[in-house]
């Protein structure tokens, strides 16, 4: 099951992404570890995550990178 957003950190697969807080756009390959959105700041972007609008999005093998254990 693909889930809508990942967090910052996940690990991904290729795709276009959107913050879910400011809705700046992302395409990338895949990658180890999301970054956190470039207009990032505590106070504008209390989600941290990226919506999934094309690919698979998070990683299954790594679904949580807070609790990974990396």
């Amino acid at each position: 099951m693909q889930k809508d957003s990942v967090p910052y950190g996940s690990d991904i697969s290729a795709g276009t992404y959107a913050c879910v807080d400011c809705g700046r756009e992302y395409s990338g390959p895949s990658q180890s570890s999301m970054p956190p959105c470039p207009d990032f700041t505590e106070a504008s972007h209390p989600l941290k995550g990226w919506k999934v609008l094309s690919g698979q999005g998070d990683a299954p093998q790594d679904p949580y990178p807070e609790t990974s254990g990396k």
